[in-house]
């Protein structure tokens, strides 16, 4: 089957997207081909922030109800595709938005939000991210978070989380985690990045791997393309195998240079965490935001990936490890 084709009866999951939210975007999405994709609505927000972000969520599902769709089970992915809709899955960067107070866990699953990434580069109650000084782990009240993001189906995403706090992360939890998008360190050295090792620690516990196309942490930086991306998948999937990988591009559309100072700030107001591209960095060359998964899909067909392979790190993979992590 050709690239085209392949492409197009596809079922296509990016792992994480964090745009500047709009018709247009919606649209580029949509013209991609995406099927769902992991959207972030809260990063350091607190409670009454996130409760915003979720409101406006709402009204972007009616407002935009002829291109996205909200979706709370894998079934909804699948129905999406059918309809000709995007699936937005409701997920955070932090579990700064419950403060400390678990039940709120309930309300925002109950909301529809089904993936929580447990920190955001430093610490928090949880525990500790990748760019904190000293990583001391999970915390009690952290792996009571973990209990109850267990009971409820809400995927745990370990994306920012530091070395130790994932590795407890991986062994506290019952049910496979998510690094939703990610590099490995072995790939390219960056504290962002996360070790071969625990990768393969969490691969071998049932965890899946979102594989990022985000240039600064690739080895090929601002010149990466979307060949790179594809030899850097099959990095990740020689380390965890293929059926644990899927893509999770990281895809930023839309913001200005405001929202990266703020982004890249502890907690969104201290200390600069990252140095390197200012304000928004490039996107692989040929691989320019949502409108272009197609050529994604085609540089996997021109790498001699068969079939089975492209349909399963598109969004095959993702679409059963939702299903299973969601309880579906």
């Amino acid at each position: 089957m050709d690239a085209e084709s392949l492409h197009r009866q596809s079922i296509i999951i990016d792992g994480l997207i964090i745009a500047n939210w709009s018709r247009s975007v919606f649209e580029n999405m949509r013209s991609g081909g995406l099927t769902a994709a992991n959207c972030t609505c809260s990063v350091w927000e607190g409670f009454e922030a996130t409760m915003a972000n979720i409101a406006q969520w709402k009204r972007w599902f009616d407002e935009h109800g002829d291109i996205i769709t909200q979706v709370r089970t894998s079934t909804d992915i699948t129905r999406a595709k059918a309809e000709g809709r995007v699936g937005i899955i409701l997920g955070w960067q932090n579990t700064f938005a419950i403060e400390s107070n678990l039940d709120y866990l309930r309300v925002f699953r109950d909301l529809g939000v089904r993936v929580m990434q447990l920190t955001y580069n430093t610490q928090n109650l949880v525990g500790s991210g990748c760019w904190e000084s000293e990583d001391r782990g999970l915390s009690d009240y952290g792996r009571d978070v973990i209990d109850l993001m267990n009971d409820l189906g809400i995927t745990i995403d370990l994306s920012h989380v530091g070395e130790r706090t994932g590795r407890d992360a991986i062994e506290h939890s019952r049910k496979p985690v998510a690094f939703t998008h990610v590099v490995p360190r072995g790939l390219h050295d960056n504290p962002r990045n996360k070790s071969d090792d625990l990768l393969r620690f969490g691969a071998e516990h049932g965890a899946f791997i979102g594989a990022s196309t985000y240039p600064p942490f690739l080895p090929t930086g601002g010149d990466t393309t979307v060949d790179d991306c594809v030899k850097a998948f099959d990095y990740v999937i020689d380390l965890v195998g293929a059926g644990n990988v899927g893509i999770g591009t990281d895809f930023t559309e839309g913001h200005d240079a405001a929202f990266f100072t703020w982004l890249r700030s502890d907690k969104g107001t201290g200390r600069a965490l990252t140095k390197g591209f200012p304000g928004r960095p490039p996107n692989p060359k040929g691989f320019d935001g949502p409108a272009e998964y197609p050529n994604l899909t085609a540089a996997m067909v021109g790498a001699g990936w068969d079939e089975d392979r492209v349909t399963g790190v598109m969004g095959a993979n993702w679409l059963r490890f939702l299903g299973e992590s969601w309880g579906d």
